[in-house]
C-alpha cells in the first residue's frame, strides 16, 4: 500500500464527529446514490462494529466494518458494508482493506469462521481472499446477493 494511506480501526464510541460523517457520506455516496439504492443504511449496527478505515490525509479512502461473532451472524464473525471512495478505486484499496479486516479478526476475535452478505458480482474479488459461496442468488435491497465463508485458520 502506498505510504501515503493509512488504516485505522475503531470502535464506534472512539470514531470522531467528523469521522462519522465521512463514512456515512461514503457509504450514501456509493450504497445509495451510485448503486441508486433506496435503503436504510444506517441501521444501529454501527454501535456493535468496529470500523476499518483508510485514510488518504483528510479523505476516507475505503471503510468497512466488522463484527464479532455472534452479533451479525450467529456462528461467525462478519465483515459489511465494504467500500472504496471511487476517486481511490484505482489504487488496490479493496484488496487491503479485506487483507485488514481478516488480519483483525482473526488476532483480535480469536474467530476461524467469517460470514458475508456479498453483492454477487463480487464473488471473484471475494474468492481471493478465500471466501467461497453458501448460497444460491437471493435479493437484497433488490440487489442480487450471496453468502460467503472464509474459514481463516483449522482448528
Amino acid at each position: 500500500m502506498n505510504k501515503d494511506f493509512r488504516i485505522e480501526i475503531k470502535p464506534f464510541n472512539a470514531l470522531t464527529p467528523m469521522e462519522v460523517y465521512q463514512l456515512l457520506q461514503l457509504r450514501c455516496e456509493v450504497f445509495i446514490v451510485e448503486q441508486n439504492c433506496a435503503y436504510m443504511d444506517i441501521d444501529s449496527k454501527d454501535f456493535d462494529a468496529e470500523h476499518v478505515m483508510i485514510w488518504n490525509g483528510d479523505d476516507l479512502a475505503a471503510y468497512a466494518r466488522i463484527f464479532k461473532e455472534g452479533v451479525y451472524f450467529d456462528n461467525a464473525a462478519s465483515i459489511g458494508r465494504v467500500i472504496v471512495s471511487p476517486k481511490f478505486r484505482s489504487y488496490g484499496l479493496g484488496h487491503q482493506l479485506i487483507k485488514q479486516c481478516l488480519e483483525h479478526i482473526e488476532t483480535e476475535y480469536q474467530t476461524r469462521t467469517i460470514d458475508i452478505s456479498a453483492q454477487e458480482y463480487l464473488k471473484s474479488f471475494y474468492e481471493k481472499h478465500g471466501f467461497v459461496k453458501t448460497s444460491e442468488m437471493y435479493l437484497e435491497d433488490d440487489i442480487p446477493h450471496i453468502h460467503m465463508r472464509c474459514v481463516i485458520r483449522e482448528s
